[in-house]
């Protein structure tokens, strides 16, 4: 098997979700492959926002196929199609005001298994979800990076995301409003909802007393994208979720600014004991 970089797997940490409402609308949006920790197992999870899946009948996910050395199969892929019961399959944040909802990929996966398929994908640990430890040590402003569908674009031959770079607007280590979100200056565009934002500092990076770390490594799945400030051509300013296709688009008398909010991956953690008497 090829030893794949930290970049290079990033690639496979996101799946592409296309949607359809009852009325034959298509959307899409993005989710991204997270493991959580419960009783001791792992339990492999498809994460993307409520409004992503909400109200939605239909829904088809692409997965890239190992080839026979396990290593993935760029141009061959295994498509899951969901008829009717799309919404229903979705596990949702037990609070309404998070725009959170997870889907167990075991079955997926053995559904795959069955027709001799093997799925090469990546799952982000529980472990790189920054403990309060860790956000001391994260500054107030940090590059950040984000991977996704904007617009719905994608390598669609290779079955690749879009990964965009941007920075925090708020200190990762307060809550933003009170709220346990934070927000990134980064441009947010629809079929960019559900996409994982982290801070990805490959072989050094600086600390914030400058220092410079040399030789090591600091990868922090640090929340996830859900909505973003609007401002209308009177100058009033109205926090929207991010829409998840160009058919939810705003209005032209909304005009994006390029912040998103995003909420904090530790709110990942709040799924556990929904799934305890599962395992």
């Amino acid at each position: 098997m090829a030893q794949l970089s930290i970049y290079e797997q990033l690639g496979f940490c996101t799946a592409r979700i296309e949607t359809e409402d009852a009325s034959g609308n298509t959307y899409s949006g993005t989710g991204f492959f997270f493991s959580l920790k419960v009783k001791d197992k792992e339990v492999p999870l498809l994460v993307t926002n409520k409004h992503v899946v909400r109200g939605m009948k239909k829904g088809r996910f692409l997965f890239t196929i190992a080839d026979a050395d396990g290593n993935p199969d760029y141009v061959n892929h295994f498509t899951f199609n969901v008829d009717d019961v799309f919404e229903t399959m979705w596990t949702f944040h037990p609070q309404e005001d998070v725009d959170l909802c997870v889907l167990p990929i075991a079955p997926l996966v053995n559904a795959a298994l069955l027709q001799g398929k093997h799925l090469f994908y990546r799952t982000f640990a529980e472990s790189l979800i920054p403990t309060e430890t860790d956000k001391s040590g994260i500054d107030a402003v940090e590059d950040v990076i984000m991977v996704g569908y904007p617009n719905g674009l994608w390598d669609q031959v290779n079955n690749m995301p879009i990964v965009r770079k941007g920075i925090t607007a708020t200190n990762v280590a307060l809550d933003y409003n009170g709220k346990k979100e934070f927000l990134i200056d980064a441009a947010c565009f629809p079929g960019s909802s559900g996409s994982p934002v982290l801070i990805c500092d490959v072989g050094g990076y600086k600390d914030k007393h400058g220092c410079i770390r040399m030789g090591s490594s600091r990868i922090y799945l640090l929340g996830i994208l859900h909505a973003g400030p609007q401002m209308s051509v009177t100058g009033d300013f109205k926090v929207v979720t991010v829409p998840d296709s160009q058919q939810k688009a705003i209005s032209i008398s909304r005009i994006p600014n390029n912040l998103g909010f995003i909420i904090k991956s530790e709110r990942l953690l709040d799924f556990k004991p929904m799934f305890e008497s599962l395992v």
